[in-house]
């Protein structure tokens, strides 16, 4: 059986391309605005959360940027694209889950939601991963559409509870309010995190990609 030649450790740091350097910086800001949750929990400074909430936009302009780059200088690889999808799960389908519940979204139905939410998320990821190439273009290779919202849409969500924030609509007070609903309480908000979901797993929602 033939084995793989041996190499330095931590070769694979070497072999990071720009583009992925970026990517990786994209979920360093994803993981920290985790992070900066759990801080606010643990001493109510609103400022924690007031940071977390920006990086995530920041996680997206390094999205954004990371895709550019690679075809800029023609560094594009598989490597690169596993390591977006792992990136945005963090970014924009963990990060914001977390927010939901540091603001309050704790009920039984919340944390369904929320979970499915990420669920979806991390299904839509793999779909593109394994249909990518069935959906490029024969000439230039480009993807020229989502199948189903991408899981950076998320945003959307991010900005409504920053907003809530804000007004310092959280817990019992985030907007719609809370209802009993059998043995749990729920947010209507986390709805919106379900139907964001279900619309990332879709398969007839197709989203020009740009």
């Amino acid at each position: 059986m033939a084995t793989r030649p041996s190499q330095p450790h931590f070769s694979m740091f070497r072999e990071f391309s720009v583009a992925d350097l970026m990517t990786l910086g994209n979920a360093a800001c994803g993981t920290t605005a985790i992070f900066l949750c759990l801080q606010y929990l643990a001493e109510d400074q609103r400022g924690w959360l007031w940071v977390a909430f920006a990086l995530l936009p920041s996680a997206f302009i390094l999205d954004a940027l990371d895709g550019w780059v690679a075809r800029k200088l023609r560094r594009g690889s598989r490597l690169g694209a596993d390591l977006d999808s792992l990136a945005d799960i963090v970014s924009f389908g963990i990060a914001p889950v977390v927010l939901a519940y540091t603001l309050g979204a704790r009920g039984g139905w919340d944390v369904a939601a929320l979970v499915i939410f990420v669920c979806c998320g991390i299904s839509r990821l793999a779909r593109f991963n394994v249909t990518a190439d069935e959906l490029a273009d024969q000439v230039s290779g480009k993807v020229k559409y989502f199948e189903g919202t991408p899981i950076p849409t998320s945003l959307l969500l991010v900005g409504v509870l920053a907003a809530a924030f804000y007004q310092d609509a959280v817990h019992a007070d985030l907007w719609g309010g809370r209802l009993q609903l059998g043995p749990f309480r729920w947010h209507p908000i986390t709805g919106l995190y379900l139907l964001n979901g279900l619309t990332m797993i879709s398969a007839t929602l197709r989203i020009p990609k740009p």
